[in-house]
């Protein structure tokens, strides 16, 4: 009975990692139109570098959370997000 359960559980987890990726690459990609409008426009005025701070700061502990935990899609989603941060970051440093 134990090796049943053994494999239901591993089935979940299964399952559970895929929707954590699906949950990180939705979420991630949310900031994707952002980046593009910012970039085409050449103008980040809309966004405020309290925002910028305050998600950026958040997504790093996110991603320092998932590092410690061991979770692979809470990882991967946070490094994403962090690398679309940082251009929305280096947009708003060049172009206000």
């Amino acid at each position: 009975m134990s090796g049943l359960k053994n494999i239901e559980l591993g089935v979940f987890m299964e399952v559970s990692e895929l929707v954590g990726l699906a949950a990180g690459f939705f979420t991630t990609m949310s900031l994707f139109p952002q980046v593009i409008k910012s970039y085409r426009s050449k103008s980040t005025k809309d966004l405020s570098w309290g925002w910028l701070a305050a998600f950026t700061l958040g997504v790093l502990l996110w991603l320092a959370y998932g590092l410690m935990i061991d979770s692979t899609p809470v990882t991967i989603a946070n490094i994403a997000t962090t690398s679309l941060l940082s251009v929305l970051i280096f947009l708003k440093l060049k172009h206000g």
